[in-house]
Order: C-alpha cells, then structure tokens, then sequence
C-alpha cells in the first residue's frame, strides 16, 4: 500500500512538473518574393533543427507595401524579434530606440573577425552602433543585350551619359524594342539619384549648412535626361508603373536592350538568357569622367522588445554564418559579407565584371542613402514615388520636383545637424 501511494505521488509531481518552455520568434521578410522566402524557411528550419525547442514564425511582407506595413506593426505594438532591415529605415527604428544594440554579441561571436571591412561600417551607420548585420550589397551596375546592341549597329556599351542616350535612341529605332528599361515605380528613385549625382560630378546629397544639393542646375540637368528618354519612347509607355519584377522581365523578354539594376537582377536574368547574349558594365561616366552608381544593402536586426534576445541573437547569427550567407548572397543576388567570398567561382566572369569594375576603379564613386535621416525611408519608399511620376507624364517639371526633394531633404538634414551640433 505505500509503495503504491509512493509510485502515485511520484506520478503526480511529474504531472504537476511544467513541460518545457519552449521559445516562439517572430522574422519579418521585407523584400519578398516566392521563391526567396522558400530559400530563408529552408535556413530557417536547419535553426530549429539545432535548437530544439525554438520556433521562428516568418511573416513576409510585399515589397510594394511593406515600409507602410512593418510601420504599423510596430506601432501597433506587434513588433517582431527579427526583422530584415534596409538601410534606409535604419535611422527611423534605431533613433527611436526600437532597435537592439548587437556590439555585445558581435564582440563574442568568432565570426565577426571575418566580415568584411565594410560591413560593420555600414552596420554601424546609425549612431555609430551596429544595429543590424548586414547580408550583402547592391551594387548598381548597367545589363546590356549583346544582340540587340549588335542589330542596332553598336559594339560596346554606354562609357558615357551621353552615350547612353544616343544608344538608346538607335536601339528605340528598331520596331517593338526600347533602349531602356526605366523603374518609374517603387524603387525608381536609385535610378533619378544616379543620374542627378553623375550630372553634377559630386556624390553629395547635402551642402554643408544641410540644404540639398539636388536642385542644383545639374542635378535638374541629370532629371532632365531620364525624363526625356522616356518622353522620346526609349522606354517602354509602362515602364512609368514598372517596378522591380517588370524592369528585370523587361530585360530578359528582349522587349529593352538596357538596364541598371543590382545583382539580385541577375538570377532572373540568368534564369532565361544565354550567358553570351548579355553583360553587365560599369554604370556610364558624366562630364567629370566619373560615375556615382549607388551601394545598397539590408540586413538582420534584432526589435529591442524581443522576448528572448539571446534566441532572436543566435537567429541572426545563424543567418549570419559564412555558409549560409554565401547561400543567401547567391540566390538573392548580393556581393556576400564575408572576407574571401570574391573568389567563389559564382562571382567571376563576365556576368559580375561591371561590379568589380565598379569596386576597383575610383573613377566609380559608389554611393550610400544617408541613413542618419530617419525621414529617409518614407521619402524614397512613398514621396519620390508619384513626384517622379509626375515628371515623366509631364505634369511637373524637373525643376518643381527637383525643388520639392530639396526642401523635403534639407529641412531633414538641417533637423539632424541641429541635433547633433
């Protein structure tokens, strides 16, 4: 009798004992595609597999809306533990004190000494802290069609802005094909920035009182000729809508012999082209023998309201890896962050030889967004948009827009300054 009350009471307390917690997080995918977000679950279930217990739920905005979007989850309260981070919207978490700091784990983690030079300085582009890991660059370059340039009587691609206009011009001439594909929706403003700053022969957006450089005579110069490519027909009538999926299906439909874009451009192109039918180059010279294309990125954050920061850190870190970050780089179509991965035979040849020109030459003065500027993700993801649009339909001038962003921008940087004295 009392070995059985015995066994009872101990089959009781393991009853009562609590099963083991287990750990639920949130990530939040922005820029979003299908076939992307199969590649991340499939990085996101080896974590859970090696961290038995931990659950990550990935919510994957669309990329159209999802600066609106992640805005109101957070300021609905319902903020994720991860959360992939564009530069640009930086500054807006990280000022707001949304963000969580990452110099703590960065100092343990044995990788850190293997990033790349770069990607902690840009990492630590707000408040000099490193907020985010980034996961790779954008690089701006220009795709070009061998075949069309040939039809249309032209043996080498753009060297020059000029150059660039008058090719598109012969292509244009030839029926049902277009120099250029034009981003005149979401995302185009990459485009109006490099023209503006390759115009003008300088890579700064600010004067250093903080009023804007952009509605400078050559930066409105600069507006004025992607205007006119797309009032002359050397872009497709719809490419005033086209964001990122048309611009690049634009590309590899032959429908336009012409395109700057990033590396993510080239898995789709790719995917459908013959490798000797196109190429990428540097994006063309201005007047003072330089070019200013752009340098983007993204990466993994961590929400300073995570319920388990160690497991939100050992997420980003596994994200992080070199593995799985040359997994990433190469399917998203990023110059990967760890030191060494530009000898990966993915990244040689022909395909990515406009990038390295890019990287090698200091005639290609890359250029980063001021990321400092917490208005900066609500200027380019939604003003920039309908004001550029305006432009090319001919309901605004270059110079009434060109103001509009000057004001918007310099009154920001002014902000900023003021602070920061």
């Amino acid at each position: 009798m009392k070995k059985w009350l015995l066994t009872a009471a101990m089959a009781a307390g393991l009853l009562a004992t609590p099963a083991l917690a287990e750990t639920k997080l949130q990530l939040v995918e922005v820029i979003t595609s299908p076939e992307r977000t199969e590649v991340l679950k499939t990085m996101v279930a080896a974590f859970e597999k090696a961290n038995p217990g931990t659950t990550v739920e990935i919510v994957s905005l669309p990329w159209g809306q999802a600066f609106e979007k992640l805005l109101t989850m957070v300021q609905g309260g319902q903020k994720p533990d991860v959360v992939e981070m564009p530069e640009r919207w930086l500054s807006l978490y990280a000022n707001r004190g949304e963000l969580e700091s990452l110099e703590p784990y960065l100092a343990k983690w044995p990788e850190t000494s293997q990033l790349a030079d770069r990607v902690l300085e840009y990492g630590r582009a707000a408040k000099k802290t490193a907020y985010e890991i980034p996961y790779g660059f954008y690089i701006r370059a220009m795709f070009y069609n061998k075949k069309l340039f040939a039809q249309a009587g032209i043996d080498h691609p753009p060297a020059t802005l000029e150059e660039f206009t008058a090719d598109a011009a012969k292509i244009s001439a030839i029926p049902g094909k277009y120099g250029f594909c034009l981003r005149g929706s979401k995302g185009g403003f990459t485009g109006w920035q490099y023209f503006m700053l390759t115009q003008m022969g300088r890579r700064d957006w600010f004067e250093a009182d903080g009023s804007s450089t952009f509605n400078s005579p050559e930066a409105v110069k600069g507006m004025q000729q992607l205007i006119d490519v797309y009032q002359k027909g050397y872009a497709p009538k719809d490419s005033v809508n086209w964001g990122f999926n048309e611009i690049v299906a634009g590309f590899y439909s032959g429908t336009c012999a012409m395109l700057d874009q990033d590396p993510d451009a080239l898995i789709a192109v790719a995917e459908r082209m013959d490798k000797n039918d196109f190429a990428v180059a540097p994006m063309p010279k201005g007047p003072s023998g330089k070019s200013f294309p752009s340098i983007g990125y993204a990466g993994w954050a961590m929400f300073h309201d995570s319920k388990d920061k160690d497991a939100s850190w050992k997420l980003i870190a596994h994200l992080s890896n070199a593995e799985n970050n040359m997994t990433w780089a190469k399917f998203v179509g990023v110059i990967p962050t760890h030191k060494g991965a530009d000898h990966d035979p993915a990244f040689s040849g022909e395909n990515y030889a406009g990038w390295f020109q890019e990287l090698s030459d200091p005639a290609y003065d890359m250029v980063a967004v001021p990321v400092h500027l917490e208005k900066l993700g609500y200027f380019f993801d939604v003003m920039s948009v309908p004001s550029s649009q305006e432009m090319l339909l001919g309901k605004k001038t270059a110079q009434q827009v060109a103001d509009q962003w000057a004001k918007y921008l310099g009154d920001a940087q002014k902000e900023y300054l003021a602070k920061n004295k």
